[in-house]
C-alpha cells in the first residue's frame, strides 16, 4: 500500500504541536521545527517544559527538532500550531501565525499539505495564511499546494481526554485534500475524526467550543455574586441543581489560559468587522475579565472586618496558574488580584510550586516565594486548586495565618474547602 505522504512537519512545539508531533511520530518520519532554541535544547535532554508529554514518551520518540527552517523543505505533510494570542486592547495578534506562514511559505515545494491547527477567526486560514504562503513560496494554493484547517482541542494538565482520544474536526480546501487530511489524523486518532463541511466551518467550530465555555462560566460567576448578596452558598446550590440530568456543571472561578479567555475575542473581532455588535459574548467577558480585580476588593473587605492595617498586611498568595496542576501562566488572571491588592499597599509573597517561575518573571515581572514562613501572613488567598495544595489540607494552609494578634482572613477563589470546618478566628469567603 503506497503510504499517504512520506514526512510531516510540525510548527510549533508547544501544548498543542509537541503531543501531536510525538503522537505522529509513531507511525511517520517528523520533525518538530520551533523558533526557541533554548526549548529545542530541553527536548533533545528529554524535558517538555508544558508537562504534556512525559520524558519516557519523549525518549521513546523518533521525532527530530530542528530550529532550521530548510529543514521544512523535506516535509510534504506540514501542520501549524503556533500560539494565537490576542493584543493588550483585546485583538487577534496574528503575528506568530503570520510569521509561521511566512516561514513555511519560503520553504514549501509542489505537491505539499499545509494543515493549521492554531484558533483563527473564521476566514483567516484562506484570508490571511494562504496569501503569505503564495507570496513566499511562488506557488499556487490549489494548484501546487492545498491547505486545511483541524482546530485543536488539547485540554493542558488533562490526562484522561488526550490527543489521541479526542475526536478530531478536520477540513480541507476541496474533496481530495480533505480525504487526505482525514486519513492522515485517522492513522493516529483513535476517537476517529469529523469531516467538516469547510475550513471556515471547521474554524468556527472551534471558537465557538471555547466561547460556550465562557458564557457558562460567566454565567456562574454572575450567579454567584448575586446569591452572596443574599447569603446562600453558590457551592451548595449547584450541587442542588447539578442533580438534574440536563444541568451543566459549570462552577464560578477565574477565566485566564491561551483558550477559554481569549478564543471568543477572535470571533468578536470577526464580528464587529462585518457590522455586528456581539452583546451576549461581550458581556460574558466583561464579567469574567473582572473577577480578578472583584476577588481583590473581597479580600480587602474581609481584612477590613478583621480590624487589619491593610498597608501593613502581609498576604500570601497560593498558585499563579491559570489553572490548576499545569505550569501555564499565560493570560493569568490571578495577576489582577495582584496588581489590586498592592495599589491598596499589602505586600504580597506568590507561591506556586507548579508555575514556570521563568515565564512569570518574564512576562509579568513577579516573584516566587520558595517557602511561605507559618504564621506570617494576615490573608490567605488560595486562587488555583493544586493538587500540592489540596494534599496539604486546609489545617496546614491556614497555619500561614497570624492568628495570635488577632482574626485571619482565608480567601479560598475556587470553594476548594467546607466553610464548616473554618475556625472562628478565620474569616472565610468564597465564590
Amino acid at each position: 500500500m503506497k503510504p499517504l505522504i512520506k514526512k510531516i512537519g510540525v510548527i510549533g512545539l508547544g501544548y498543542v504541536g509537541l503531543p501531536l508531533a510525538v503522537a505522529f511520530s509513531k507511525k511517520y518520519d517528523v520533525i518538530g521545527f520551533d523558533t526557541n532554541a533554548q526549548k529545542i535544547e530541553e527536548l533533545k535532554a528529554g524535558i517538555d517544559r508544558t508537562r504534556e508529554v512525559s520524558t519516557n514518551e519523549l525518549a521513546a520518540s523518533s521525532l527530530a527538532y530542528t530550529i532550521d527552517p530548510q529543514e521544512i523543505e523535506s516535509c510534504d505533510f506540514i501542520i501549524v500550531a503556533v500560539p494565537t494570542p490576542i493584543t493588550e486592547a483585546k485583538i487577534p495578534d496574528l503575528i506568530p501565525l503570520l510569521s509561521a506562514s511566512k516561514t513555511v511559505g519560503e520553504h514549501l515545494r509542489p505537491g505539499t499539505t499545509v494543515v493549521y491547527e492554531s484558533t483563527v477567526y473564521p476566514g483567516a486560514t484562506e484570508e490571511d495564511c494562504v496569501p503569505l504562503l503564495e507570496k513566499h513560496s511562488g506557488l499556487k494554493c490549489g494548484t501546487d499546494f492545498k491547505v486545511g484547517y483541524s482546530p485543536e482541542r488539547i485540554n493542558p494538565g488533562d490526562k484522561e481526554h488526550t490527543l489521541t482520544k479526542i475526536t478530531k474536526v478536520v477540513s480541507g480546501m476541496d474533496a481530495a485534500s480533505l480525504e487526505l487530511i482525514a486519513a492522515v489524523y485517522e492513522s493516529i486518532i483513535e476517537a476517529g475524526v469529523f469531516r467538516a463541511s469547510s475550513i471556515p466551518v471547521a474554524e468556527a467550530a472551534k471558537v465557538i467550543e471555547n466561547t460556550q465555555r465562557d458564557l457558562n462560566i460567566a454565567l456562574m460567576n454572575e450567579l454567584a455574586l448575586i446569591f452572596e448578596k443574599m447569603n446562600i452558598p453558590t457551592k451548595d446550590v449547584l450541587a442542588a441543581a447539578g442533580t438534574k440530568w440536563n444541568f451543566l456543571k459549570f462552577t464560578p472561578g477565574l477565566v485566564g489560559g491561551h483558550c477559554i479567555g481569549v478564543d471568543p475575542y477572535y470571533l468578536t473581532y470577526k464580528s464587529m468587522s462585518l457590522g455586528y455588535h456581539p452583546n451576549m459574548i461581550l458581556a460574558g467577558r466583561r464579567i469574567n475579565d473582572g473577577m480578578g480585580r472583584l476577588i481583590a476588593e473581597k479580600t480587602i473587605r474581609q481584612l477590613i472586618a478583621a480590624e487589619k492595617n491593610i498597608r501593613k498586611s502581609r498576604i500570601l498568595v497560593l498558585g499563579f496558574t491559570f489553572k490548576e496542576n499545569v505550569p501555564d501562566v499565560r493570560n493569568t488572571k490571578v495577576v489582577d488580584i495582584i496588581n489590586e491588592l498592592r495599589e491598596w499597599g499589602a505586600e504580597i509573597d506568590i507561591f506556586d510550586p507548579v508555575a514556570d517561575e521563568n515565564d512569570a518573571q518574564e512576562e509579568y515581572q513577579v516573584q516566587f516565594i520558595s517557602n511561605p514562613s507559618p504564621k506570617s501572613y494576615q490573608a490567605v488567598v488560595l486562587t488555583v486548586g493544586h493538587q500540592v495544595f489540596l494534599k496539604q489540607g486546609f489545617e496546614m494552609l491556614i497555619d500561614y495565618l497570624d492568628l495570635e494578634s488577632g482574626e485571619g482572613v482565608f480567601i479560598d477563589v475556587k470553594s476548594c474547602f467546607l466553610p464548616e470546618n473554618i475556625p472562628a478566628n478565620v474569616l472565610y469567603w468564597s465564590l
